[in-house]
């Protein structure tokens, strides 16, 4: 067990919060504090693969991570902060994943192929749990659902690599679309990754077949929207998107 030398890494020497309270961020987290953090969000993750989602029980990861069920509690309230912070570190793998293609291509459609591909890339090892983890994180209402409150920091940070994507890009778009494109494409990768899900195809064959037959017509709807009869079209999806989400 960890719990000694990890109670000289948290801002209250070690002392247990209730399971519910919110999770104390440290304002220096120590290499110590991540290693264990980083071992509670794998021990989490080899279960949910193993188990399912439901089954993985907080007792269950702390015993497969080597620390008390108390000091788990600590860095994480719930199973749902656990995959919050299994939506950050898969962005940040994500995102190391893109740095070839967007350092190489400037054209809009191959810098999203890639992009698109990376997801698929750095998700794999996660698609054995994905199906029974999905219908959780489709409920509208569950916080692990990628449109929730909860899940904005991830949210943001992976529309992030769309904007940097737009940004590098050598395409032509209007300030109106390439204000809001990241974010549209953003919602097309989450169309990606449902089909993903429920992809049983060997290696996910069919996803990938999926981005490289639509990334090109989504190259050419981007290049449409230049054209004036387009424009308010444009703007009447955002529109929409914006109503939708309150």
């Amino acid at each position: 067990m960890r719990d000694v030398a990890d109670a000289a890494d948290t801002p209250d020497g070690g002392q247990v919060r209730p399971p519910g309270e919110p999770a104390r961020t440290p304002r220096a987290r120590t290499p110590r504090a991540e290693q264990t953090r980083a071992a509670i969000v794998e021990a989490a993750l080899g279960l949910f693969i193993e188990r399912g989602y439901e089954a993985a029980t907080m007792r269950a990861i702390a015993s497969r991570a080597g620390v008390s069920t108390g000091n788990a509690y600590y860095y994480f309230s719930s199973k749902e902060e656990l995959i919050q912070e299994f939506y950050i570190r898969n962005h940040a793998r994500h995102d190391a994943a893109c740095r070839a293609v967007l350092a190489a291509e400037t054209d809009l459609t191959a810098r999203l192929r890639g992009t698109l591909r990376a997801l698929i890339d750095v998700s794999a090892p996660y698609h054995a749990f994905a199906a029974t983890f999905y219908k959780h994180a489709a409920e509208p209402s569950s916080p692990l659902s990628p449109f929730s409150a909860q899940s904005s920091p991830a949210r943001d940070a992976a529309i992030g690599i769309y904007r940097e994507m737009v940004g590098g890009s050598s395409a032509r778009i209007g300030p109106d679309l390439r204000a809001r494109l990241p974010e549209l494409l953003w919602l097309y990768s989450m169309g990606i990754i449902a089909y993903w899900v429920h992809d049983t195809s060997p290696g996910c064959a069919r996803t990938y077949r999926l981005i490289d037959m639509t990334v090109p017509i989504a190259g050419r709807l981007v290049a449409a929207a230049r054209i004036p009869v387009l424009r308010s079209t444009v703007r009447d999806i955002t529109a929409i998107i914006d109503e939708l989400r309150g």
